[in-house]
């Protein structure tokens, strides 16, 4: 008796399948490209589905046997094997298995080849048809009942009903199953060569899109739990947004920052810097415990402890962390826009520092604003609270505003030190950290000052500026010298660690 006739050329389970249906249904790019092929390749949707399910599969995908598929899609399976045989496909997989986006990227990628291969196949399907004689006929008959391809459309062919010659003709649609097969291979030349190409394209597309993820703060949980159509927006907005050629850039803070906080040890001493007295037994030198192995000089020691004589190391640290929120205020006056060494603007080098604050505040449970800031009337903030994810599409919103104008400090820091008051009034959490980056300097009135530092005072925060490509602003004498704690000056916006003391401290 014949075998059942496949028009699927990967094996997949019916969870597979659902994973490919409801992708095929929620992505707008495939069932473009299905409508686009399906002018010229009446199986060109089977081919889009087996090649989805090549890289969606968790476990390596199984491509059956010429023998069990439908004669008019072996072509289909050709393709098919020939993509998942390229060496490149393993390191694809190792993108998309599991994740139904990505697998869609991934055909999406493959787009313009595998419409080169079907149209040098375009009349492959009559030629089997005419090498299998009734048995090619019949195949789309047969589709649904094999277990065809969801998402491709429906048959339109009617069912033949089986009749006693069936088994009788066992042996001849064999021979032509194969004939079938070497139909398909000749009516597709090259596919090797193009499958290789196209796999390494497709690997480098969804590469680059997680990559540009990453460089943005999105985890692959994030990207796990994200709807589809909504992953694709953040994409696509990722992909254009007028800040998206600085994801570089945004990467290397990232990174530095990452780097700097494994170099924070909150147990460490610090610098050492000479002996004191006291009676904090983690710090007594060498001297001072050899006593205890005196018995005569035992109690000398304990003498010296109780009235806070012994011999210690004295260290100079760092001032301890904040622990209200860290708040950056960002300039985005016109003179943002300008650029420095390597073609990077102001504006990019202090929206990428300002990122990676936003992630130091995470890593240490703190809640994190963003002040964008320009003339007095111009403010807008974003917050991120620490209590819950912060969501890419406001973090983008924060990196794409530009409000344009003049410059006021006066306007974002008085906003800031509001946020830190606040914040002190509902949870008495004290210290914050306020991080302002301009290019630009302009005055304080005295009253204003005076409030400014009576909230200092109140709140216990701190203030720390880098100043953008514009060297002058944190000169001698300048407001932001008076204004700030520590103070920065930023003139090669190639370079992220620049900022690396930063960092260090909050």
């Amino acid at each position: 008796m014949v075998g059942r006739q496949h028009t699927a050329a990967v094996v997949a389970d019916v969870f597979d399948r659902m994973a490919w249906r409801d992708t095929y249904a929620q992505s707008a790019g495939l069932r473009e490209l299905a409508e686009e092929l399906l002018t010229h390749h009446a199986h060109a949707a089977d081919l889009l589905a087996d090649t989805f399910l090549a890289a969606y599969q968790l476990t390596g995908p199984r491509v059956r046997e010429p023998a069990d598929m439908a004669p008019s899609r072996l072509v289909n399976r050709h393709i098919v094997n020939a993509l998942v045989e390229t060496p490149e496909f393993t390191g694809l997989r190792r993108e998309t298995a599991g994740d139904p986006y990505a697998a869609a990227l991934a055909v999406l990628a493959q787009a313009p080849a595998l419409r080169e291969l079907l149209d040098r196949s375009r009349d492959s399907g009559d030629d089997a048809a005419r090498t299998t004689g009734a048995a090619g006929a019949s195949d789309l008959a047969e589709a649904p009942a094999a277990g065809g391809t969801a998402g491709a459309p429906p048959p339109t062919a009617t069912p033949r009903p089986q009749t006693s010659q069936a088994p009788a003709s066992a042996a001849p649609a064999s021979q032509a199953a194969g004939g079938a097969a070497r139909t398909a291979a000749e009516a597709v030349p090259g596919a090797r060569a193009a499958a290789r190409t196209s796999v390494a394209r497709a690997a480098e597309a969804v590469r680059g899109e997680a990559t540009l993820m990453r460089a943005w703060g999105v985890t692959p949980g994030e990207l796990e739990r994200m709807p589809f159509d909504r992953r694709a927006r953040l994409a696509e907005r990722l992909r254009t947004g007028r800040l998206a050629r600085w994801a570089e850039l945004i990467g290397r803070f990232r990174e530095m920052a990452d780097a700097e906080r494994a170099r924070k040890l909150e147990s460490a001493t610090g610098e050492l810097v000479g002996v004191t007295l006291g009676d904090d037994l983690s710090r007594v030198i060498p001297s001072e415990l050899a006593h205890l192995g005196l018995p005569e000089l035992r109690a000398v020691f304990a003498v010296r402890y109780a009235a806070g004589e012994l011999m210690l190391y004295d260290s100079r640290t760092e001032q301890s962390s904040g622990r209200g929120a860290v708040i950056a205020c960002v300039d985005t006056s016109h003179s943002m826009y300008e650029a420095g060494p390597g073609g990077v603007t102001r504006e990019a080098w202090a929206k990428a520092c300002a990122l990676a604050l936003l992630d130091q505040a995470r890593h240490e449970r703190r809640d994190f604003v963003g002040i964008l800031f320009s003339a007095a009337d111009k403010l807008r903030v974003f917050r991120f609270p620490a209590d819950r994810p912060a969501d890419p599409a406001e973090v983008l919103d924060f990196a794409e505003s530009f409000l344009g104008g003049g410059t006021s400090y006066q306007a974002p820091l008085t906003a800031a030190a509001g946020l830190l008051a606040d914040e002190f009034d509902e949870t008495a959490r004290a210290r914050g950290d306020i991080v302002i980056l301009t290019d630009d300097e302009c005055a304080v009135t005295a009253e204003w000052r005076r409030g400014w530092d009576d909230a200092r005072r109140r709140l216990g925060f701190r203030l720390f500026g880098l100043a953008v490509g514009a060297p002058d602003a944190a000169g001698s004498g300048s407001v932001l010298e008076a204004l700030c704690d520590d103070l920065r000056s930023v003139e090669d916006l190639t370079d992220v660690h620049a900022a690396a003391g930063l960092f260090r401290s909050i």
